[in-house]
């Protein structure tokens, strides 16, 4: 049984460039935002596992004996590599009550803990008697990496709780990071759990939230980005809800439709992202304006691709039209038809950010390595 508390975190992400482009191979730049994912482990009453999601309204609790036998019915497969099967979905979604096709966050978030318990638990161990609390400063279905940072923690609890990582947190520590194979092992069982909820995730999320930092991401190879610049971002929340897996999808139909017209357009998606990190790793660590406007055409030339690609909104181009107005320059971030923003302000801008906007600094100074607070 489960003895101790603990808490650990993940970072939500922004990418810079590559979105869409990278689930088809493609290379995408991402960083980590100091915004996180916190999940708390407390040893809970022997016989029950139980999980509070406040800020998506789930509070459910089940005893083990039950997820054991559920477990065996639906063979969960303790192998990190495989995806799941629409069977084992089916079966959880009975289980708990799910609708068939719902698609809300917290039958979402539900479904994925279940899996997860259950596969880790498969592998390394049994089911646990805990209580877990998550909560996030990530808002859900923006583009911000809220999912693959839920799933990321998940990972790392359950299988510390398993036995499968050590528990890093030394006594008298309030801080502390797993080894890099370790990490490795917390990423590909967050992926799985990002399968459950995207259906075709690229994997870049959850690289982002295990690592933190900046990193290059291209095929399932993480590549950390050396000497990036200090860069100001301003961050919009649209507030328009989206779904990335009707968007992944309906990029994938255009592709196949008229694959001669928007496969060009993936390929100088791909340019801008490897164009735009030479870009960066060139830059000194206090940039000069000079710099700048090649990045901000490369914000504009990419914002204009995503529209092609179907995956544009009225409000990011509404965000668009009003920042160059300013001169300054935006575009999507992550899945879009809605979601986030960003916009790059120059070095030492004077702008007058609305409430509700945030403008975090995006450096190595500021990345926040995946799940290193552990209070």
């Amino acid at each position: 049984m489960w003895a101790r508390e603990l808490a650990v975190s993940a970072p939500g992400k922004v990418i810079l460039h590559g979105e869409h482009a990278v689930v088809l191979g493609k290379v995408a730049l991402a960083v980590a935002l100091d915004l996180r994912t916190f999940l708390r482990l407390r040893p809970g009453a022997e016989g029950r596992l139980s999980v509070s999601l406040p800020g998506v309204g789930v509070r459910r609790s089940w005893d083990t004996p039950s997820l054991r036998a559920l477990r065996g019915r639906i063979a969960a497969d303790g192998d990190e590599s495989k995806s799941p099967s629409i069977e084992q979905l089916d079966a959880l979604r009975e289980f708990a009550g799910i609708a068939a096709g719902a698609s809300a966050p917290d039958s979402l978030a539900t479904l994925a803990f279940l899996y997860m318990c259950l596969a880790v638990s498969a592998k390394y161990g049994d089911v646990p008697s805990v209580d877990i609390v998550v909560w996030s400063e990530l808002p859900t279905g923006a583009g911000l990496g809220s999912s693959a940072a839920y799933a990321v923690c998940l990972a790392a609890a359950l299988l510390m709780l398993c036995g499968a990582i050590s528990c890093p947190l030394q006594e008298g520590q309030s801080t502390a990071r797993w080894t890099e194979e370790e990490l490795t092992l917390i990423n590909s069982w967050a992926f799985r759990g990002e399968q459950v909820i995207h259906g075709n995730p690229s994997g870049v999320d959850n690289a982002v939230g295990t690592w933190g930092g900046a990193l290059r991401y291209q095929a399932g190879k993480i590549t950390p980005l050396k000497r990036v610049p200090t860069l100001r971002i301003l961050l919009t929340n649209t507030k328009v809800p989206r779904s990335t897996k009707v968007l992944v999808a309906g990029v994938k139909e255009k592709i196949l439709k008229f694959p001669a017209i928007m496969n060009p357009v993936l390929d100088s998606i791909d340019a801008i992202s490897q164009e735009c990190q030479s870009v960066l790793e060139a830059m000194p660590a206090n940039p000069s304006p000079e710099h700048y406007p090649v990045l901000e055409e490369f914000f504009d030339i990419n914002q204009h691709h995503l529209n092609v690609l179907g995956v544009g909104h009225p409000s990011l181009d509404r965000l668009c039209q009003v920042t160059a107005s300013h001169s300054l320059h935006s575009k999507l971030t992550g899945a879009g038809g809605g979601g986030c923003g960003i916009t790059l302000l120059p070095p030492d801008p004077v702008i007058l950010i609305p409430p509700g906007c945030r403008a975090p600094a995006l450096s190595p100074a500021h990345f926040l390595g995946a799940l290193q607070e552990n209070p």
